[in-house]
């Protein structure tokens, strides 16, 4: 199993993971990483656990409200699937009933047509 190490706020962490994920790993502990310094930078050196509970905190608030617009996202896209239910629906009755009206003006048509056949 790969290792990676990874350093937040200047401390350097050995990180084990998956086959192939080494790169994804360092792209994580660098945006953790840029968290934490900025929080360091507002808030000051208040200690790497706290620092680093404040960032994971930070990250769930965003990934929370990322969550909450999916949510929304997929209420929308079922509204409006049961939305295009309704007008398929509609559609196919609207057809229906166009073949219905042309199937008697044909049948109209072929009268008339017979009639002036025979005179």
């Amino acid at each position: 199993m790969p290792q990676v190490h990874v350093s937040i706020n200047g401390r350097s962490y050995l990180i084990a993971c998956d086959d192939g994920e080494e790169a994804h790993l360092s792209e994580l502990a660098a945006s953790l990483d840029a968290r934490v310094q900025q929080l360091a930078v507002s808030v000051g050196q208040a200690g790497d656990p706290r620092l680093l509970v404040m960032a994971g905190l930070m990250m769930t608030d965003e990934l929370s409200a990322i969550q909450a617009k999916f949510a929304e996202r997929d209420a929308e896209i079922e509204r409006l699937k049961a939305e295009l239910a309704v007008t398929a629906e509609a559609l196919a009755k609207n057809e229906d009933r166009v073949a219905q009206i042309l199937n008697g003006t044909a049948a109209r048509i072929e009268g008339i047509a017979a009639r002036l056949a025979a005179a």
